[in-house]
């Protein structure tokens, strides 16, 4: 298959995080084909009893291409039109396993070797796969990372902060509000001195960013509520350390309980002479691996600013020249 065609087939095969099983079945077995007429090599990496990474190599890799294979809901299939290919995974991160491959099949039969393909679960909610894979490293001295980048290295990537902020309090009827304790009360009061936070900013990075992203609680408009709780995601440029100590004074003055869910550090990377670079505001799998795999680059077809949406799509373009790309990377690192 070239490009156009894997990077639809993967499309096709629906791998919302946790349910990933198919899509690396899939590659597996497309990848084990390609071993075998190149003298490679493909294994699963465990990451539980029912979720693996699968890895494929050509000799010991000193460069790994590395990205995710899970998307996020709702799975939607792919179509296409002259310029660009649709569907959930277009461009994050399907297309870019696609650009890999070929890049990757195309050296082979070049003669290169010493090189490896790494396709990871569970990046869309927590980096599970590449946890799991940092503690079972290949030897590879240069992870190239594929997030939609628009083809550009970028010179670094935001952390994410995510805390639960859950209130609660006592029922009452409404009639009666001092009889009660309003859950819903307590837990504005405490998003109100949240959104009021100075985040920090970095002159690269720009300013952190905040998102209250849920907010549930409460039984009935009669009733004073007893339970409330919302869902924060920040944005980090730096290790967060500082902001996560604001939530959790501010949760504690408020009397609500402040639950940490993730925290994953800003990333600063380097650029490579004769490559654009960017800079991206999201976050990638690069700081769960933490060096395992080799010194991290960021670089991938696409625009994240159409990822996670129902018009999610890849020009046929940037696949083309993403596919180049990675095989001037390889040859440039070897």
């Amino acid at each position: 298959m070239n490009v156009f065609e894997l990077t639809r087939a993967l499309v096709d095969i629906p791998s919302v995080t946790e349910d990933e099983r198919a899509v690396a079945e899939f590659l597996e077995r497309y990848l084990a084909e390609l071993a075998r007429s190149t003298s490679g090599a493909v294994e699963r990496l465990p990451v539980t009893a029912d979720r693996w990474n699968v890895f494929a190599c050509w000799g010991t890799p000193v460069i790994t291409l590395s990205t995710h294979m899970d998307v996020v809901p709702p799975w939607f299939a792919s179509s296409e039109d002259d310029g660009r290919i649709f569907g959930r995974g277009a461009c994050d991160a399907k297309g870019i396993i696609a650009a890999m491959i070929v890049a990757a099949r195309e050296l082979l039969a070049e003669g290169h070797r010493n090189l490896g393909l790494l396709f990871v679960v569970g990046e869309e909610r927590n980096s599970a796969g590449a946890y799991a894979a940092a503690r079972q490293p290949r030897g590879s001295r240069f992870l190239i990372n594929g997030e939609p980048t628009e083809n550009k290295l970028a010179l670094g990537s935001k952390g994410s902060l995510r805390y639960e902020l859950i209130a609660r309090g006592r029922m009452a009827h409404s009639a009666y509000p001092h009889l009660g304790d309003s859950a819903i009360e307590k837990l504005l009061n405490a998003l109100s001195e949240v959104r009021a936070l100075p985040l920090p900013s970095h002159p690269t990075l720009g300013p952190g960013t905040l998102n209250i992203g849920t907010i549930s609680g409460g039984r009935a408009p009669n009733v004073i509520p007893d339970e409330a709780r919302a869902e924060l995601l920040i944005r980090l440029v730096d290790d967060g350390a500082s902001t996560a100590a604001a939530i959790r004074h501010i949760a504690e003055r408020a009397g609500i309980e402040a639950r940490q869910v993730l925290s994953v550090p800003a990333v600063h990377l380097e650029s490579l002479p004769g490559f654009a670079t960017g800079v991206v505001a999201f976050t990638t799998d690069i700081p769960a691996f933490a060096g395992s795999w080799g010194k991290p680059l960021l670089i991938g077809p696409g625009s994240i600013l159409v990822a996670h949406t129902t018009e999610e799509h890849i020009a046929k373009s940037d696949l083309v020249s993403a596919v180049n790309i990675y095989k001037q990377l390889v040859t440039q690192l070897s």
